[in-house]
């Protein structure tokens, strides 16, 4: 919090800047932070964008109430300040600070990042120069922070392994104790000692001590018993998500051939329906938030669906409480059970089919058929609701243009539905560029060149011939970097700091994006950005990440990779095991949970 005196120059600042209540703190649900009398380890968890988007990050929820929640730890937070902010900063010699004590970034005795997106890998050097903390670990003196980072990209976390001292692999639930307790343990030892000894914690991979053997992902097996918030921080202004965020479970059994989280993110381990009642009836009560959702990576393939929307649909429309279901298939199923909830009929709904054809739905494994589609369609119009929006990806494996026309014949077929419903039936189409992951079956396969995305997603719109179709594609150079660096290696580093030095922040906001500086910084220091994104790698190539194990085999990814160039599909998880190579590794009574 600010202090009182009038003399303090963060108040001048603050009257300066857009939105000075981003960095103000004070929220409900904050602080206050410990005493030093009780010694804690002082952690200060930075998300690498702005305020309204990490408020929205329910990662960051759950570790702020768990450590706060542990004797011999406390938290507190600051987010990268907009480019006005960080001038003001500058032009005044003030260091940032957390929100919750003022302290300045620099005395806290942990530093914890998430790497949730390669496009805020800037933001994360802005943060540690404000602060006053050299960029690279080996700089770093005894005063420094430890700098943890942890998220979905410390699985391939090579371009910015130079920056951080310790990278957290898996589940933060069982992480952060441990981490925190042994470097509360060592206090007053030095940073070489305690870095030496988390690098023997499972899970925790160090990059100056390199691995023997690879660094096992750690998982809560037991979402019931382990840690989960029953008060959230409730912002004081308008976020990106307003609303109680609630994890229903973690993993999927789907099994898409593109997607990093579902792979990396198993086994599927749920939260019983009791568990997710009682959650939310306390949030609902420490907060006074009027929306609840129920996120995972496949909400509607929760088992406890059912009794929740049956316990909940008589309290949630007699408070007008709204029932947010953010990842619906796309089926009839997921639609209906979204029709029996009256506080979700507003607006529109959103399905992700992911590609136009069912020959390259099935390359992808995504499980989604035509009839599926169309009983999804045919739902949502009959129940009442105007629009969909429809998720499509450009440049997946072995795409051709009968794929890109099946989107067309997608949208199409939607309207058509519609005015035989007699509704409105807008639909509003968004097409992403495919980049291709690690630790996943396509982490081998080349990224389609710039040039040709763009004249996909140009086709794509062009061709589009109702006026009920809106359609947008991501302009490729953003995919680019993107895929740069989600299969990048220590090298990158170097380009990261360099982009940085020259002014690049915010890379994932359009309007801050700056490709050409990107490529001069590339160019100049001898970087080849294509053999990072566009080149296929060989099945037998050392990849960058291979000294992390997420807990799926590459005999399986390798597996995978040759099921979808013959188009075979692989079953849910639910239907039997599909030998990702997590069988063995875990208590959890079985992978598919069921």
């Amino acid at each position: 919090m600010l202090q009182e005196n009038g003399t303090d120059p963060r108040r001048a600042i603050l009257a300066s800047v857009k939105r000075p209540s981003r960095y103000t703190g004070g929220e409900w649900g904050s602080g206050p932070v410990k005493s030093s009398d009780q010694d804690p380890v002082r952690v200060c968890y930075a998300f690498p964008d702005v305020y309204e988007v990490g408020m929205s990050y329910l990662g960051y929820q759950i570790l702020y109430g768990l450590t706060r929640s542990l004797p011999f730890a406390d938290a507190e937070r600051v987010y990268a300040p907009w480019p006005d902010m960080e001038d003001a900063l500058r032009s005044s010699g003030t260091k940032l600070w957390a929100l919750e004590s003022g302290r300045p970034v620099s005395d806290f005795d942990v530093l914890g990042f998430t790497l949730q997106y390669e496009l805020s890998y800037t933001n994360i050097l802005t943060i540690l120069d404000l602060a006053g903390i050299p960029f690279r670990s080996e700089n770093r003196g005894e005063k420094d922070p430890i700098v943890i980072a942890g998220g979905p990209g410390a699985v391939a976390p090579e371009p910015m392994a130079p920056f951080i001292d310790a990278f957290c692999i898996g589940d933060g639930e069982v992480l952060v104790p441990d981490v925190l307790r042994v470097l509360h343990e060592m206090k007053g030892r030095s940073r070489e000692e305690k870095i030496r000894v988390l690098s023997g914690i499972e899970g925790v991979y160090v990059p100056v001590m390199r691995p023997k053997k690879p660094v096992v992902r750690r998982i809560v097996e037991d979402l019931d018993s382990a840690f989960y918030n029953t008060e959230m921080i409730v912002p004081n202004t308008g976020i990106v998500h307003d609303r109680i965020a609630v994890q229903v479970f973690k993993g999927c059994t789907r099994g898409c051939r593109f997607c990093q989280a579902g792979m990396t993110d198993r086994p599927v381990r749920e939260r019983s329906a009791a568990s997710v009642a009682d959650q939310v009836e306390k949030l609902l009560k420490n907060t006074g938030w009027e929306e609840v959702g129920l996120l995972s990576l496949a909400t509607c393939d929760w088992s406890g669906m059912g009794k929740i929307l049956k316990r909940f649909e008589p309290m949630l429309k007699k408070n007008q409480i709204k029932l947010s279901l953010p990842s619906l298939r796309v089926d009839a199923f997921s639609v209906n059970m979204a029709a029996e909830l009256e506080t979700i009929r507003k607006g529109g709904l959103t399905f992700a089919p992911e590609a136009g054809t069912q020959r390259l739905r099935n390359v992808i494994n995504k499980g989604v058929t035509d009839s599926d589609i169309e009983s999804a369609l045919e739902a949502t119009f009959s129940h009442g609701w105007d629009r969909v929006k429809l998720y499509f990806m450009m440049g997946l494996p072995s795409e051709r243009e009968e794929d890109l026309a099946g989107i067309h014949e997608i949208c199409n077929m939607a309207v058509s539905i519609a005015r035989r419903h007699k509704r409105r039936g807008d639909v509003s189409v968004s097409l992403a560029g495919f980049v291709p992951k690690a630790h996943t079956p396509f982490q081998w396969e080349a990224q389609l060149d710039r040039q040709t995305l763009r004249e996909r997603g140009r086709w794509v719109k062009n061709n589009i011939r109702n006026r009920k179709v809106t359609i947008s594609y991501h302009e490729p150079e953003q995919t680019y970097i993107e895929g740069v660096f989600a299969r990048g290696d220590s090298r990158l580093a170097d380009a990261v700091e360099e982009a940085w030095k020259r002014g690049e922040r915010f890379d994932g906001w359009s309007e801050h994006f700056n490709f050409e500086r990107w490529m001069e910084v590339f160019n100049d220091l001898g970087i080849d950005p294509d053999s990072y994104a566009c080149r296929e790698r060989g099945i037998d190539e050392v990849l960058p990440w291979d000294h992390i194990d997420p807990g799926v085999s590459k005999a399986f990814l390798l597996e995978e990779r040759r099921r979808s160039l013959s188009g075979d599909v692989t079953p849910d998880c639910r239907e039997g095991c599909n030998a990702c190579g997590w069988q063995g590794r875990t208590s959890v009574r079985s992978c598919s949970n069921g």
